[in-house]
């Protein structure tokens, strides 16, 4: 059952927080961030979260999503391309976006409503469909975050280094 089908039925509640499959290690504080910033602001219909990244140079990857934001934290674009365009490097801040999201329930039941549009197609990125219906997406930018598991190679990494913690824990 999908996250709306959920939202649907659940009529009690006025916030449905989704995390995505390929954030396993986030950190639950964070959860508990975005349903204050819901609770905090009435106008925030949907909030997500981002980091910079630690090392730079995976901005280029596709597999991991940037965002850039606004002087008020509200998403500008989300792109699989690294943005933005470097031409001087002084004060850029890589910002990866992770798969977790708040939304008001009925952004989200009318969220589900609207067609792909075609950034998002171009991107394969649903955020921006929130976008081009003129949504406003706010984003936490954290200190650091976590890994995401966007590749069979990140994922046997995750597994490794979860192996190691176990043996540390055990012995």
């Amino acid at each position: 059952m999908g996250t709306a089908e959920v939202a649907k039925r659940a009529t009690a509640f006025g916030h449905i927080i989704n995390i995505q499959g390929d954030e396993p290690l986030l950190d639950p504080h964070l959860i508990d961030k975005l349903v204050e910033k819901l609770r905090s602001n009435r106008e925030v219909e949907i909030v997500t979260a981002a980091h910079p990244f630690e090392n730079p140079a995976d901005a280029s990857s596709p597999n991991q999503v940037k965002v850039v934001v606004d002087l008020g934290g509200h998403a500008l674009y989300f792109s699989r391309a690294s943005i933005p365009f470097p031409r001087n490097l002084s004060g850029i801040r890589y910002l990866r976006h992770q798969g977790i999201y708040g939304f008001r329930r009925d952004t989200l039941l009318h969220f589900v409503k609207w067609k792909s549009t075609p950034l998002e197609r171009a991107e394969s990125l649903e955020q921006l469909r929130a976008l081009e219906n003129s949504v406003r997406v706010h984003v936490l930018v954290t200190a650091k975050g976590s890994p995401g598991v966007d590749t069979p190679e990140d994922a046997n990494a995750l597994e490794q280094k979860l192996a190691r913690a176990k043996r540390r824990i055990l012995s």
